[in-house]
């Protein structure tokens, strides 16, 4: 998750402000915004991945001084206007695509898993659009279990074409994250795509 919305594992942005019976939209736009959204995806000008990155891909200042839905608006207008359905006038975009975004498909998928339950691997820090929580890049962890395969989310929001790779269910313990400040004895479950892994 190259962004700024990847906070996890992340102090000093103060506490999360739980809203009593909070309601699904506060402002009538707010609405609209997610209907125009969905609308893109369910018409086929965008994928989930592709809308994902494109939020991503907003100024950090901008993404972290608005709000759920004002990104949800600013990922949508920016994918309409970079597909041709809609034209700009004055509208706060997100960041275009880097040329460099292409490089996330050059590797061809393995016929096979490359890894099995029990082998330590490291994780290798991606480019662009990634599921992958910030805390366990370049970390070691174990691999717990083999996934069924499935669609790389980064080949899809940059390529928009569907390719599927094994996916592996790895531990990583507490102290490899977070040094002495982890809480010991704890461990984290990450799932995580093939190209995301080294032998460790």
């Amino acid at each position: 998750m190259n962004g700024p919305h990847d906070l996890g594992g992340r102090d000093g942005f103060g506490p999360v402000v739980v809203e009593p019976d909070e309601p699904v939209f506060h402002e009538p736009w707010e609405g609209r915004a997610y209907g125009v959204a969905i609308a893109g995806m369910v018409a086929g000008a965008y994928s989930t991945p592709m809308f994902r990155h494109a939020m991503e891909r907003m100024d950090p200042v901008h993404y972290l001084g608005s709000s759920y839905y004002e990104h949800w608006i600013t990922g949508a207008a920016t994918l309409l206007l970079e597909a041709g359905v809609v034209e700009l006038d004055g509208a706060r975009l997100a960041r275009p695509v880097s040329p460099r975004a292409a490089e996330v498909g050059t590797e061809p998928p393995a016929p096979e898993p490359r890894f099995a339950a029990g082998d330590r691997v490291r994780h290798r820090v991606p480019f662009g659009h990634t599921r992958c929580p910030g805390y366990v890049r370049g970390r070691t962890g174990v691999v717990e279990h083999v996934e069924a395969p499935a669609n790389v989310p980064e080949i899809e929001a940059h390529l928009g074409e569907l390719v599927q790779e094994p996916v592996y269910g790895v531990r990583f313990d507490g102290a490899e994250l977070w040094g002495e400040a982890a809480e010991p004895g704890t461990s984290v479950h990450v799932d995580l795509y093939e190209r995301y892994l080294d032998h460790g």
